[in-house]
Parts: C-alpha cells; structure tokens; sequence
C-alpha cells in the first residue's frame, strides 16, 4: 500500500508561465459588495458570451425560428382573407372557400406556433445546461487566490440564479427579437400598400414608443442587476449560518442569523420591486402607443372611408394589421426588457469567466517507469523538497506570512514544523502543492521548481491531509476513492486497517457503500481525519504532507497510527505540521518556525537543550520530563 511510484516527469515547456499566471491571478472580485465591479460588457461582447452557450443549439434554435416565422407569415396573410372576403359585391355570396381557408391558416398557425415554442424552449434548456457545465468546470479551476476572494453563496448564485436567466434570454430575446422584427416590418409593407397615409400616421405613435422606452431600459438593466446582486448576497448570508450551523445552534444565535438572511432577503425584494416597476411601465407604455396607434388609424381611416379615399374593407383589414401589431411589439418591449436582464447576468458570470483559472490538466507523456526510490540511497544526502528562502504574504494582507523560509526536507524519514499559531506552518503546505505561489525564493520538489512541474502531475504524486478533513455526502467508498477510483476492494480494506477504522467499517454492517451523511455527521472527528488519511494513502504518493492530521484523534487512535506514519516515513518524505508534539518528538528532524522563517532544526532532545521556545512548547505539554527511551509515549514507536 505505500509501496513508492516512479518520479513524473517534469512539464512542458511553456507550462511555468501558465501556471503560474493562474496561481496569482487576482481578478475583480466577484460580488456587490465584494469590490470593484467588472466594467459592463458592450452589447457585442454580451452577445460574443451568450453566443458560447447557444452554439449547440443552433439547429433547434434555426428550426424555432422557422417556425415561428411561418406562424407570423400566416397571421400576415389573414387580414387579406377578410379584406377579399369583404370587399365583394356580396360578401356572404362565395364566402364558403375564403372562410376555410381562413380556418386553415389559423390552424397552420398554431401548430407551428406551438412546435416553435417547444423547440424554443428545448434550446433554452440546452444553453443554460452549457452555461452551467462551463461555468462550474470554469469555478472548479479556479486559483485558491480567486476562489478565496469570493463567497460560495454567491458563486452558487452564479452558477444556478444568474445561469437560469439565460433561459428567459433566449426564449424572449434571441429568436422572437429576430422573429418580432420580420413581422412588424413585414405588417408595415402590408399596411403600406392599404394606404401610406394611415401608415404614416401608424409610425408616428411607435416612434413616440420607441422613444419612451429609451428612457426606461437603462433603468431596467440597473435594477436587474441591484436584483441579481442582492440574490448572491443573500446566498452568501445563509451559506455563512449553514455551514456553521451547529455553532449558531450552541450560541443561540437563531434569530440573529435569520435577521441577516432577512435583511439580505428584503434588499433583493426592494430591487426586484423596483425591476417589476420599470417592467410594468415598459409594459404600459407599449399597450398604450398601441391602443395610440388604433385610435389614431380609427379616426383617419373613417375621414378617408367618409371621403371616399379607401374602401371600409380596406380600412378593416388595416385594423387587423394593427392588432396583429400588438403582439410582435410586445414581444420587441420584452426583448429589450429582457436583454437588460441578460447583460446584467451575463455580466456577473462573465466576472467569473475572466478569473484566470489553473492550466489544464496535460496528457500524460509515454515514458518508461523509474525504478522505486531506495531508502539507502536517499540518505546520502538528496532532499525531496527545498524550500530556498521563500517569502510569501496573502494577497490583501499588509505583513508576509513567510520571511526567508529555508528547509530541506529529506527524502526519507519525518520532518515536523511547529511553531506557534499564525507562524506559517500551514502556508508551507500549501505553497508546496501550489495552492499560493511564493512572492520570492524557491521551491524545489525532487530536485525540480515546483513552478516547472505540470500542476496537476505535482498534485498527484503528493497526499495531503488537511486540518478540517472534509467528509462529502455519499458512500464510504466514494470517500476513500475520491482520488483513485480505480482502487479495489482489497485496497480500501488495507487503507482501512492501516488507518484502523475497521471499527467504523464494522458499524456500517461491513458494505463500503454504505452511506456517510452530508459533512459527515454521523461521524466523530478522528474517523473524518483518519478517513482523509485513508484517502490520501490511496493515492500511493511520493510526498506525504499532514497538517494537524492527529488534532482530533484520542490518546488510543493516535498511538494506533503511530506505526502507520512510521513506517510511511521510513519508506518516503513525510512533512507534518503539529501543535502537539506529542505526535512528532521522534521525528527524523524538528523545524521550530517563528515569525515565518525556521528559527532551528534538529531532533527532540537536541531542541530542547538549544532552542528556548521548543523548550517552553515542551515544558506547556508536560513533555520535558519524557525519557527518550520511552516507546510507550513515542507517536512512532513501533
């Protein structure tokens, strides 16, 4: 099980670059109230965006479109039908054959109308599917520099809100903007050869339309996007009580957090009032320039019928065109309406779009597999990573976490950091799986720049525990092989027996599918921490890394894993970092970090006659007095 695997290969050329661009991308950070905003994008570049989500859908898209056409061109001819059935010497004479056929347009119509909408709607779910399946793939790979300047509740928002607003964009937007516009324009040729003079008349209430709805979408677009903004904050606020749930539980904080989702949840239902009042009045303003244009074509038309200038069939017919008017402008006002709405979300995804995410994982290059690495030879002197004066400071923070950190980690055998809190222990196990870049200095893994690595071969050949094990809802194999899901049965048990959670295994009527309740509940603190270690022995790494990997196990566990991590360390590098010496006085080299730079190294015994704060650390943990022959307190004795 902790057999060592051959070395990988370093990456591509090139690979640095990106790399590391992705590992200090900073970006806008996503949110209201998060920092600047991205700049709106351009109407181009909104419908460059959406134009990625909708590729796929191009030949639904097209046949909804079609068909809606075909749908608008009868409603066209319709008018016409009446006019000829009206303007006969006799109307009710031969009335039989242009009533069917008006029937039969009527009917055409319909169905095309209404296999057009489904075809429409298919194409919107299918775009909103792609926009999610980018996006979430775009979120995943993201830096932890980008990924810590959001908040999940808003990200989610993002992902599920701002996406589903795709769908009332191409359904309202894409395919009836172009529709509506061949229709308007295809009943003023129409209204155009009844009679000029009534359609002059007709263009001049539109125009007024058109002009009053200049005023209000801008308007319109400023609220969707407050809207869609107070949504992601409020998502922020609930994932905030949620995930610390049972603390708001044990400090009786209840209606302290449900003030704050209210708070959040009222700021969204004051934008999205203030939207439903722009829309309505859009609305309002369209109904009105209609029933404008109907009265005016209704009082010019009957002067010119009383004149003698048009025929009542005439006059008739362009009343049909009229009506047929109000739907295609309707759906124009709610295009634009609802083009507001998308830019708004097309700009909060696209703040997300533009973070530069990690590199991509790189096809695995065809090599011969190297031999495994001997113990002997690795105590000769080579060092499996070398930190070389490395400063670090968090992106936002004013003071580096790391000054100068230099250490070699041999190749073989436990090397422990410890330290005080908020020395930077932890931040060296995260800049060596490249979580974070270093500001200055370098690291080296097997002799190779960690910067030079493919990121995610790097990522590969290492395990790391962290401090808060997560435990992810679904069964306990899906936990154990997240990373290796090839891994047998014969595998998962001696994970399982190496990290001794027989006894869990056995609470679970012995079925690894047996299911592990969301965060893992059900669970105690030490099984979620020895089931992160089952997991990342699974992986078969190169480089062990623990951080606080023992904090929540019992004096009983924590001895039993003594013999595991030895003999791991006997075989391959091992880096933890610990808060109890307990776990580490046996380890092959003591690092003391203060202030974020080593202050010394050297074994148990040897620290504490040398370095005073190890002496002191010792001395709070009742650990001076220890014998170092005392096999019963090592956390490694076998």
């Amino acid at each position: 099980m902790v057999d060592t695997m051959p070395a990988p290969a370093v990456g591509d050329a090139g690979t640095t670059g990106a790399a590391g661009a992705a590992g200090a991308a900073t970006g806008t950070r996503p949110g209201a109230a998060d920092g600047p905003r991205a700049a709106e994008p351009t109407l181009r570049e909104a419908l460059a965006q959406l134009r990625r989500y909708v590729a796929p859908e191009r030949r639904r898209l097209l046949a909804a479109g079609g068909l809606l056409l075909l749908s608008g061109t009868v409603g066209l001819v319709q008018p016409l039908v009446v006019q000829h059935l009206l303007g006969g010497a006799n109307p009710l004479s031969g009335a039989a054959r242009p009533l069917l056929a008006l029937m039969a347009l009527v009917l055409v119509g319909a169905a095309a109308s209404a296999y057009g909408s489904y075809q429409l709607s298919s194409a919107a779910e299918g775009a909103v599917l792609t926009a999610r399946r980018q996006l979430t793939a775009h979120v995943l790979r993201l830096p932890m520099t980008a990924f810590r300047r959001a908040t999940p509740g808003d990200l989610m928002a993002r992902v599920t809100g701002d996406t589903t607003l795709l769908r009332q964009v191409v359904q309202q937007t894409l395919v009836q903007a172009v529709t509506g516009l061949i229709m308007t324009l295809g009943a003023l040729v129409m209204m155009a050869v009844l009679d000029p003079v009534l359609l002059g008349a007709s263009v001049l209430a539109i125009a007024l339309l058109l002009g009053a709805l200049g005023l209000v979408m801008p308007r319109i677009r400023r609220a969707s996007i407050g809207a869609q903004d107070s949504v992601g904050e409020m998502g922020a606020v609930l994932d905030r009580s949620l995930t610390a749930f049972t603390t708001v539980k044990a400090c009786g904080t209840e209606e302290l957090e449900a003030r704050r989702v209210a708070e959040a949840a009222e700021a969204a239902y004051r934008h999205g009032v203030v939207r439903a009042r722009w829309d309505s009045t859009a609305n309002a303003v369209a109904m009105l320039a209609v029933h404008l244009v109907f009265l005016v074509v209704l009082g010019v038309g009957a002067l010119r019928v009383s004149y003698g200038a048009i025929p009542v069939a005439t006059l008739v017919a362009f009343l049909l065109y009229v009506f047929f008017l109000t739907e295609p402008v309707m759906s124009l006002v709610g295009v634009f309406a609802f083009a507001q709405t998308g830019r708004a979300a097309l700009q909060r995804i696209g703040e997300i779009t533009r973070l530069p995410p990690e590199p991509p994982r790189a096809p695995a290059a065809p090599r011969a597999p190297a031999a495994p690495r001997e113990p002997a030879a690795a105590a000769s002197g080579d060092a499996a990573v070398v930190f070389d004066r490395v400063s670090f400071r968090y992106p936002g923070t004013p003071d580096p976490v790391l000054r100068e950190f230099s250490l070699a980690v041999p190749a073989v055998g436990l090397t422990a950091l410890v330290g005080p809190s908020g020395a930077g222990k932890s931040t060296v196990l995260s800049l060596i799986e490249r979580f974070w870049d270093p500001d200055a200095g370098t690291i080296a893994l097997e002799g190779a720049e960690v910067r030079d690595w493919d990121l995610h071969r790097l990522r590969s050949v290492i395990g790391y525990v962290e401090q808060d094990a997560p435990v992810m809802a679904g069964s306990l194999r899906e936990n154990l092989a997240y990373a290796a899901d090839r891994a047998t049965d014969a595998e998962l048990h001696e994970v399982l027996g190496l990290t001794r959670l027989d006894g869990l295994l056995t609470r679970l009527g012995g079925d690894l599918d047996a299911p592990v309740q969301y965060r893992g509940v059900s669970l105690s603190g030490g099984e979620r921490q020895r089931i992160a270690i089952a997991r990342a022995l699974l992986r078969r790494p190169r480089l062990l890394l623990l951080d606080e990997a023992t904090s929540q196990l019992d004096a009983v566990n924590e001895a039993a894993l003594r013999s595991v991590v030895q003999d791991l360390a006997a075989r391959m590098p091992v880096l933890a970092v610990a808060h109890r010496l307990s776990t580490v006085r046996d380890a092959t080299r003591i690092a003391v970090v203060r202030s974020g730079a080593v202050g010394a190294v050297g074994t148990h015994e040897e620290l504490l006659r040398t370095d005073r704060l190890y002496a002191q650390l010792a001395a709070q943990q009742l650990l001076t007095d220890a014998t170092p022959s005392g096999r019963t307190n090592s956390p490694f004795s076998a």
